[in-house]
């Protein structure tokens, strides 16, 4: 119960937002980060360290007793259930409301001002308190221990996050001309909301006119409901239902949900090796999954990107001196707004907005450029859309600067459509090109999106109430194809890199070839 103990643990406790998702078991922050991972982990460490001295000052002056050891207290003390509270629920993923925090803040500010005006009156009760709140800051401190511990350690691990690649590279041409390859994957692309209960009013040109002369599959099996195993599980063709991330970002093992025992991810063991060995040239242009940090022997042309919300909006491709004074500034602009001077604080929605579509021009600008190159024959070009939250506009044809619908995002997903293949038709290549267009899986309506802030009342009537259908969009084009066909017999989208290695291999020419292939496994 020493006030340097005591300190110790308030300070961990008030900065768990902080620390929480730099320490998580998953690494799933330290996954997905595209810049410098030591540019936020530091100046977290810094913060934990000043605040800890701040209030070991603060508590020591406290030892004198009467008005200002109880002022003291309480200041420190009063707020921190609802720090705790805000905390969990946003490791839980929600959001508290503006006017739930706005309340919760003048009922703190309230309590800390009843304690300093009538602490006298107070004083025997808050001195039983004290020595409560006092004995379990002290047992907190030493898990503050363990939690600086992981963080020093994780940090370390993380210091080298992103290097440039050393890809790999195609050191001879094929012998024979290869038919290029382009595998499309439109993150939550619904089949349903495509094809067969498109919402009134929306159109869909560039899925209409590739459904016209490719194959169609109707009942597709996900593979599972999250990108971040479904990706793994498509590369490797082994039905994955968790990843084990290390603390160098990299994608280390595979959870087999058939027989449920863990693998060593191997890279080599994946569709791009299959196809260096046909004798391609690969090359992806990613969102969400590290692809050159985890796939770098197996490529030849590699970008990816994915903007994430960080602790305190600490970015990664800022300088750590920069990323220390960022708390500050985001604290001087609220107090700004409060009393009628500036924006304040950038709201989470906008946040949201301004990343996700950052990750779609970078993404599409990366694309092009692959596109552009004809011996990138291999190409798989994985894109954030429709994902919600929506952000483009499809009546004004522009990006929003707040949330829009699911169906928006979808006719932003057909123009991008429309835009690879204009630009294969540049190249006179869309006829000889083989084009898969898929989606890892469907639109995950009452799975996650119906119960979010962002769910608009389009949304809701598009999935007739929130209803989920399961099914991703599978549309496999082939080389000079130019009557549409359906496959209406379930197919397991597991199958996926076996279908590619069928193309590959020459086996997979024709729709009839197509169907027999996957009727008779």
């Amino acid at each position: 119960t020493h006030p340097i103990v005591v300190a110790f643990g308030l300070a961990n406790l008030y900065l768990l937002a902080l620390t929480g998702p730099l320490i998580s078991l998953g690494h799933d922050l330290v996954y997905h980060l595209t810049g410098s991972a030591s540019a936020i982990f530091i100046p977290v460490m810094i913060d934990v360290v000043a605040l800890f001295v701040l209030f070991a000052a603060l508590l020591l002056i406290a030892e004198r007793g009467g008005r200002v050891r109880v002022v003291v207290w309480s200041c420190l003390v009063l707020p921190l259930p609802w720090v705790l509270s805000e905390t969990v629920v946003g490791f839980m993923g929600d959001q508290v409301p503006g006017w739930v925090k706005l309340l919760a803040r003048l009922l703190c500010v309230a309590a800390i001002m009843v304690m300093a005006l009538r602490w006298q009156r107070w004083l025997s009760a808050f001195e039983v308190a004290r020595s409560v709140a006092a004995m379990i800051l002290g047992v907190f401190s030493l898990s503050g221990l363990f939690i600086f511990a992981q963080l020093v350690w994780f940090g370390w691990q993380a210091r080298d996050l992103n290097p440039s690649p050393v890809l790999h590279h195609a050191e001879v041409a094929a012998a024979q001309p290869r038919q290029r390859v382009v595998w499309i994957l439109l993150d939550e692309l619904s089949y349903q909301q495509i094809y067969e209960q498109r919402y009134p009013g929306l159109e869909l040109p560039a899925f209409d006119q590739l459904a016209a002369q490719s194959t169609v599959f109707t009942q597709v099996v996900p593979t599972g409901e999250y990108t971040r195993f479904i990706i793994p599980s498509l590369l490797t063709g082994v039905p994955s239902d968790g990843v084990g991330i290390s603390g160098t970002g990299l994608l280390m093992a595979m959870h087999n949900t058939t027989s449920k025992r863990w693998g060593r991810f191997q890279q080599r063991e994946t569709i791009f090796q299959d196809a260096i060995d046909a004798g391609y040239s690969t090359g992806v242009a990613g969102w969400y999954n590290p692809y050159c940090r985890i796939l770098p022997a197996v490529l030849d042309h590699c970008y990816w990107m994915y903007h994430e919300a960080t602790p305190a909006d600490l970015s990664p491709a800022a300088s750590v001196a920069a990323n220390l004074k960022m708390p500050f500034r985001m604290f001087a602009a609220a107090v700004l707004h409060l009393f009628g001077d500036g924006p304040g604080p950038e709201s989470d929605e906008v946040a949201d907005v301004q990343m996700h579509t950052a990750d779609y021009r970078e993404l599409l600008k990366a694309g092009d450029g692959f596109l552009a190159d004809p011996s990138i024959n291999f190409l798989l070009l994985h894109m954030p859309v429709p994902h919600p939250f929506g952000f483009y506009d499809r009546k004004d044809k522009t990006f929003s600067s707040g949330h829009t619908s699911y169906i928006d995002n979808l006719a932003l997903a057909d123009a991008y459509l429309a835009h690879v293949r204009k630009v294969l038709e540049q190249q006179d290549a869309w006829d000889s090109t083989t084009v898969v267009v898929m989606g890892d899986h469907s639109w995950r309506t009452s799975l996650i999106w119906s119960s979010s802030a962002g769910w608009s009342a389009e949304d809701q009537a598009a999935s007739h109430g929130g209803q989920f259908d399961d099914r991703p969009a599978y549309i496999v084009k082939l080389p000079h194809e130019q009557v549409g066909a359906r496959v209406d017999a379930r197919f397991s989208a597991i199958r996926t890199r076996a279908l590619f290695d069928a193309i590959l291999q020459n086996q997979v020419r024709t729709p009839e070839e197509l169907r027999g292939w996957v009727l008779q496994r």
